[in-house]
């Protein structure tokens, strides 16, 4: 599943090839893939017409802020969320259409956006203008503050993890808790704080706290820098793999040497997810 460096990594490529072009149409072949509006021409007749003005992410959603290009047009925005295995390509329109397109997105120049989705769980919106974006992509709303907000404090981290009786991993999954983050760089993040995946939240120190704080951040930026991670399906916009996974310290590594100190890196079960971890480095 992407995640946030994922999807930032999506965002930026948007940001470099779509903006200020006209959307002149598009085709969608999967109507379940439209969340909002219902009806799939209502959607095509809203986008049709508006230009990119710019990309925006607020953890693992994408949302387009639409200008209108002509008078006619409605603008307001565009919302995308790639879920489990979606990917926006940048293509020209005459690639040959890969059978899990779900999406066409037609601009000049012959080129288009597609998204391609094989498990079908992602979702688009068009958010008329003059309406509040939370109250179409209701998910919005329940985000927490995104790990490069001014807002993730150490003092915010704490707050939302007092309390809380169960595992420092299952709740880092938890996107009311930490925006955008999933179970790669949970499990990235925790090692490089040095914590055990099972640790109780209500048993973290403050010191801990302020390790992990700093550990998310690292670890994301790392993972953008590199394009982020392809581990099944993840591609940018112009249909590159990620590289981060090549560098990954615990996840996806049972059994291999921890690449600080030697010891066989471990696989257990959180709540149904993979946790990876060295339980030398971690206490």
């Amino acid at each position: 599943m992407p995640e946030l460096p994922e999807v930032e990594t999506v965002r930026r490529g948007l940001n470099q090839l779509t903006l200020n072009r006209e959307i002149t149409g598009g085709d969608v072949l999967l109507d379940r893939t439209i969340a909002h509006p219902f009806s799939v021409g209502e959607f095509i007749h809203g986008i049709k017409g508006s230009a990119i003005a710019t990309w925006h992410r607020r953890g693992k959603y994408l949302l387009a802020e639409l200008t209108p290009s002509s008078p006619s047009s409605a603008n307001g925005w565009l919302g995308v969320h790639l879920r489990m295995t979606g990917q926006l390509l940048w293509l020209h329109r005459d690639e040959p259409l890969h059978k899990h397109t779900r999406v066409r997105l037609f601009f000049g120049d012959e080129q288009e956006l597609r998204f391609v989705d094989q498990r079908t769980f992602g979702q688009m919106w068009w958010v008329p203008p003059n309406v509040v974006v939370e109250t179409i992509i209701t998910g919005l709303g329940k985000l927490a503050a995104d790990p490069f907000s001014p807002e993730f404090t150490v003092d915010y981290l704490a707050q939302k993890l007092q309390n809380r009786h169960r595992p420092i991993k299952t709740a880092l999954l938890d996107q009311s808790v930490v925006a955008g983050l999933g179970n790669i760089y949970a499990d990235e993040a925790l090692f490089k704080s040095g914590i055990l995946p099972e640790t109780l939240c209500t048993n973290l120190e403050r010191s801990q706290i302020e390790r992990l704080r700093i550990a998310i951040i690292q670890v994301l930026e790392a993972s953008i820098a590199a394009g982020g991670t392809t581990f099944s399906n993840f591609l940018n916009v112009k249909g590159v793999n990620g590289n981060y996974g090549g560098v990954a310290l615990v996840y996806n590594r049972t059994g291999e040497p921890c690449r600080v100190c030697g010891n066989l890196i471990q696989r257990i079960k959180l709540g149904g997810r993979s946790s990876h971890f060295c339980s030398q480095c971690q206490q």
